[in-house]
């Protein structure tokens, strides 16, 4: 036993020196080459090849000439892989394939390393081809960008409502001030211009000798109060001309437009190499929305260039000793063309120029769907309350409830039961203050319609059912797609399924029924049309167009399965017979109903529909005021958030807008 054993083990070891022959005569060195050369690429893209071992250089050396030739496209880094591995005995050479993203541009090249075995090791034979095949010893890159123009924001007629207008940077130049103290000019500055003193002392206290620091950017537009000599009177402050893409005011449709300024810190670490110190960069709005497509691609340029030589020397030197190795023209934005007209802009605008709470008004094109105003109050504080507000309609929303009546076989000369009051599952609805007792009793529902009987359509609710005026809602084209809107808005929530009071209150615009004033004025145009209607703001939607299914709603928008699902149309749009039906007690409003102050409005005559919505829980309630309407081929909706009465708080809003829009 002990004897067949030692047999076992002797073959064992004869099999296992046979083996390992085998694999000493089967490396020839390839696998360690391969590791030298991954190692190799992975050093090059992290821009640090100190720890490699180097023939030709000194490894310290190696790694800051490597430094100092992609010093100037920090801080981007490189994609750098190796190719196969060429072996020649104790040589090798190995493609190194290079990606380099600069800006939106991407660089690609191939240069050739030089391997050398020295025992068991791999060492990397340094040249600085290896970096890029054409550069030469001595030579560092170089690279140049060139950004161009914002491209403007066209309105109606290709108006420009953005576009580079003159400004002047106000602030203070350090390096000439002389021996003035810094903090008293910053603080006499500080207090021309109105900025805060303190902190703009601290500014210009903690800059350098040379830096030149902004205080304010003011407009050249004839209206500046701070005069040249107010400037130029204080020891080192001085103004910079300068143009900005800028709205014709400061106020112009900012919350639909958004600003365009120079790149924060933070919008630039965001970018990922998008966006360099100095870049125009848009905030809000189409601004930021579409900024790729108004910014363009910024041209860039890497060259070759002596290592130490200055740019006042390159200047001058005859040829110039650089050499182009990479190069991408630049791309100019192209307009965002929208459907804003400037005039009915401002004059909204200027019609909420002295409403204290949020408010809106939208104008619309009801035989386009053309967006032409979209206001939103100073009390909005910025906000787009036009397009994605999100309130309880009131009873501008039995426009709504009007059209699943008559498709129940009403018609505006029907009878309906107007009563003081109703009572719904203990809850006791009323009609609004000053409901005329003249209107009370049986009534025709265009008559219910122009005094805005509430008891008469929540009576009406065993007769039709949520489901109908989710139906009717979406006919209208409140609660769908807008696929051709091409901004961020809220077209409305109106849940399919409510019972008792919630049902009830959806009869008159409340409870979980939601609308945005743009969503308000689509639904009075529809009207108008005789079929839906889908809004148009944005006309040629290229980078950064919203899909068709994130425009009608915006984030935050409720969690309203009617919201999260938005249909792209409806599946049974308004007919122009349903139209004119409500086209019809529209007009009776104006001409019999709380809205006869529009009779007097010069031009085609006006259809409307008022509305007030209760909200908060102060007793007695807050309430949201509104009003819509058809004046000819436009469509307006007005908002006053804390507004009391429909008629009383919005209604002169509109008058007023529509006598002036002519």
């Amino acid at each position: 036993m002990a004897q067949m054993g030692k047999t076992k083990n002797l073959v064992l070891g004869l099999a296992a020196l046979m083996i390992a022959g085998s694999l000493s005569a089967c490396d020839d060195g390839r696998s360690g080459a391969e590791g030298a050369a991954k190692q190799l690429a992975s050093s090059l893209a992290a821009l640090d090849v100190g720890s490699l071992a180097v023939d030709g250089k000194d490894a310290v050396a190696a790694n800051e000439q490597l430094k100092a030739v992609f010093a100037a496209l920090d801080p981007a880094k490189p994609s750098v892989e190796s190719g196969a591995v060429k072996l020649d005995g104790d040589k090798a050479t190995v493609p190194l394939n290079y990606t380099w993203k600069i800006g939106t541009a991407e660089w690609k090249y191939t240069s050739q390393a030089a391997l050398k075995k020295s025992g068991d090791k791999w060492s990397v034979q340094w040249n600085p081809t290896l970096l890029e095949p054409d550069l030469k010893d001595g030579e560092i890159l170089d690279k140049t960008v060139t950004s161009p123009s914002r491209a403007d924001i066209l309105g109606a007629g290709d108006a420009k409502l953005v576009s580079y207008r003159p400004v002047v940077h106000v602030g203070i130049d350090k390096t000439t001030i002389g021996s003035a103290d810094p903090a008293v000019s910053a603080a006499k500055l500080a207090q021309l211009v109105g900025v805060d003193e303190a902190a703009y002392v601290k500014q210009v206290q903690a800059s350098g000798p040379q830096a030149f620091v902004s205080a304010i950017t003011l407009r050249e537009d004839g209206n500046r109060t701070v005069t040249d000599q107010q400037i130029a009177s204080i020891p080192g402050a001085r103004g910079i001309p300068d143009y900005l893409p800028l709205a014709p005011t400061r106020t112009f449709a900012r919350a639909v437009l958004g600003t365009a300024a120079e790149a924060s810190a933070e919008q630039i670490q965001k970018a990922g190499g998008a966006l360099k110190v100095g870049d125009t960069v848009g905030t809000g709005g189409l601004q930021e929305q579409y900024d790729a497509q108004l910014r363009g691609q910024d041209g860039v340029s890497i060259k070759t260039r002596p290592q130490g030589m200055t740019d006042d020397q390159i200047k001058a030197a005859k040829p110039d000793p650089r050499r182009v190795l990479f190069a991408v023209e630049a791309k100019p934005g192209e307009p965002v063309k929208t459907t804003l007209d400037p005039r009915l802009q401002q004059l909204a605008e200027d019609t909420l120029a002295g409403v204290g709470p949020a408010s809106a008004i939208v104008a619309l094109r009801p035989s386009t769907g053309a967006v032409l105003a979209a206001a939103s109050g100073p009390g909005s504080n910025g906000y787009n309350t036009a397009m994605l507000g999100q309130y309880a309609p009131g009873s501008t929303f039995k426009i709504v409830d009007s059209l699943a009546m008559i498709r129940n076989g009403m018609t505006p000369d029907s009878k309906v039961e107007c009563t003081p009051t109703i009572t719904v599952d203990g809850r006791t609805f009323k009609n609004a203050e000053g409901y005329p007792a003249s209107s009370l009793g049986s009534v025709a529902l265009r008559d219910a319609f122009a005094h805005s009987c509430n008891t008469a359509f929540i009576s009406a609710r065993d007769n039709v059912s949520q489901a109908q005026l989710e139906s009717a809602a979406t006919s209208l084209g409140l609660a769908v797609q807008a696929p051709k809107l091409g901004a961020d808005a809220f077209l409305g929530s109106v849940p399919g399924n409510a019972d008792g009071t919630e049902h009830a209150a959806s009869m008159i615009g409340q409870g979980k029924v939601l609308l945005s004033p743009l969503a308000a004025a689509i639904m009075a145009a529809s009207v108008a049309h005789g079929a839906p209607v889908s809004p148009q703001l944005v006309l040629n939607p290229g980078s950064g167009s919203p899909s068709a299914g994130a425009t009608p709603t915006a984030s935050g928008s409720p969690s309203s399965s009617a919201t999260a699902a938005a249909p792209a149309a409806s599946d049974k749009p308004i007919t122009p017979a349903e139209a004119a039906a409500l086209g019809d007690m529209m007009r009776a409003v104006v001409t019999s109903g709380h809205a006869g102050f529009l009779a007097s409005v010069p031009g085609a005559p006006v259809g409307a529909k008022t509305g007030t919505a209760e909200f908060g829980k102060d007793n007695p309630p807050k309430t949201h005021a509104w009003i819509v309407a058809v004046h000819g081929d436009l469509a307006v909706a007005v908002f006053v958030e804390d507004g009391g009465l429909g008629a009383t708080t919005s209604g002169p809003l509109l008058k007023s807008f529509l006598t002036a829009a002519g």
